[in-house]
Order: structure tokens, then sequence, then C-alpha cells
């Protein structure tokens, strides 16, 4: 496959490229941190897919949840004549000028898992694998509405406001809420806590203090509804007298809800992400064209079904 090269010096974060024989094919990967439970699960679908291929070679980076490195990354790369990219974004909102680097050296990329800010109008050469955001706060909140019999006061925890993802699983949250047979849940409070276990566990906690009055807590993710329950544990809140609800079916997310703790999450298959994030690369890479937008459907996860998610 054609290799694009550049004049530019080796980057110190690209060590691993220093080896004597070169696979055919070299995918650059810049995952948003390595320090993440569902995204471990993405990377370990993209190694995965690149396993069943014996020419191709993945080059890691972790961004640490900061921008400036992911970009630097992204030009590590195309620097280093890679032949595609995958970007699971830091920041969606600073994907285009990640895109305009890559087309500009004619090197194909990838957006994996969170939404690129273009991703509704993909550039030729560039595509996005995930899920439709709309269906994974819609499953959850309305799981949570029939569990609550379409009445009762609502905490939000939010994830990261510079990812996609959260506005509009927050937004879901809001639409369902709006309509029948939902009309009488009502939000008392929406607190970010950027996708975190820690910090969900800590804005629940204060949430406690308050003496607020309150049914269910809606989590944007299964890392922050964890942290809600070992807070409402720790107060000595009864699980039965409160519903917590996730996304993404993590496999942390599953023993929740099987202990009785979490009652619904909303499987986000990342896995599949991976895998078909590393094809379209691969596709791109050998010049075939993919979809602006390849799409792994959403699934809402109840102990009823939980089975075939374990």
């Amino acid at each position: 496959m054609k290799k694009h090269t550049t004049a530019m010096a080796l980057a110190t974060g690209l060590s691993l490229l220093a080896t004597t024989a070169l696979a055919d094919t070299r995918i650059g990967v810049s995952m948003t941190s390595f320090d993440n439970p569902f995204l471990t699960i993405l990377l370990n679908g993209m190694k995965e897919e690149a396993a069943k291929h014996d020419d191709l070679e993945l080059i890691l980076e972790d961004a640490q949840l900061d921008v400036p490195r992911q970009f630097n990354q992204v030009e590590n790369f195309i620097a280093n004549g890679l032949d595609a990219i995958i970007v699971n974004p830091v920041d969606g909102a600073a994907s285009l000028r990640m895109t305009q680097a890559a087309l500009d050296a004619g090197v194909p990329i990838v957006y994996a898992n969170h939404p690129p800010a273009e991703h509704a109008n993909m550039p030729a050469g560039s595509a996005f694998v995930g899920s439709n955001e709309v269906e994974s706060g819609t499953m959850q909140t309305e799981a949570v509405c029939e569990m609550l019999g379409g009445s009762g006061n609502i905490l939000v925890l939010v994830g990261a406001l510079e990812n996609e993802s959260a506005i509009v699983r927050t937004k879901d949250i809001e639409d369902v809420i709006s309509k029948e047979p939902c009309t009488g849940m009502k939000i008392l409070d929406k607190q970010v806590a950027n996708w975190n276990r820690t910090q969900g566990a800590d804005v629940t906690a204060n949430w406690l203090t308050t003496g607020m009055e309150f049914d269910a807590i809606i989590a944007n993710n299964d890392e922050m509804a964890i942290g809600a329950i070992q807070s409402l544990k720790s107060a000595g809140v009864p699980m039965d007298d409160v519903i917590v609800a996730g996304i993404d079916a993590t496999p942390d997310g599953l023993a929740a809800l099987q202990a009785g703790d979490l009652d619904v999450t909303v499987f986000q298959n990342a896995r599949r992400q991976g895998i078909e994030s590393v094809k379209a690369a691969l596709n791109m890479a050998a010049g075939k064209e993919v979809p602006g937008n390849i799409w792994v459907p959403f699934e809402p996860v109840t102990l009823e079904n939980i089975a075939d998610f374990q």
C-alpha cells in the first residue's frame, strides 16, 4: 500500500516505529485515554481485528485527555508515513483540524466512538464509527419511566461537556420526559461528573447532603452510575428505594445490574465499534470507499435480558 511521507523528523512518541521490518500496513490509533474501562473494550476490539491481519501493525498512543497532545499525535502519524489513522477524540469540536491535516496529506482518518464535529457530513477520506446517541439516552430514560410509572423526581449525572455524547444523552432524557407517558418525571438537578466513577460518587454525596427527595439517578454512563451507587450505599440508602440507570453495559455495569444495584443500562458495543474502525481504516487505506457514518446499534439491558450480554 502507498506510504504517505513528509520531511518531518520522527517523533519521540512513535518509538515503536523504530523496527527493522515494518508491516505492509500501519495504522495510527490515538485514544482519548488508556485509563477508561469502556475505552479499553473499544481498543481491545481494534486489537482483535488487527490480529486477523498478519501484515497490519497498530501504532497506539494515549492522548491522556489532552486535545493538543492528540493533535500532535495525528501530526506525527502523518509525518511517519502511516497508511491510515484512527482517532477516539478527546473533544469532538477539535476534529476539524485533525481531519483537514490528514486529508491534506492524503491519509484516511476514522473517528471511533466519540462523534467528530463533522459527523453529519463526513468529507471523502474520513469516516465515523459509533452508535446513534439519540437511541442511548432515549432507551435508558424510557426504561426508567416505565419503572417509575411515568412519575418521579430524577437527578442527572452528565458526562464531559466537550463530548457530544454527553450533550445528546442528556437531551434524550429531557425529550423523553417532555412527552407522555413520562411527563410526571421532573429533573431536580443536573451535574457534570466527566464520565468518572469518583466524580459520580462525589456529586451524589453532595446531593444527599442537601436533603433532596428523589426517585432516580440517570447517569450518562455506567461509571458515573456506579459512583452514585457507592455513595448511596455509603449513606445507607436502600437500593430498592432509588432507581439508578447507566449506559454502556460495561463489565462493571453488568455486575452492578446482576447484583441488583443498577436497574438499567444500555449496551453500546464498544468491541464492535473497535472492530469496524479497523475494518474501515483498512478499506480506506486500500483505496476503497466506506460510508461516512458506520452505525453500531444500542440495545437496552435489564435483569430480564442480562444473560444475552454476559
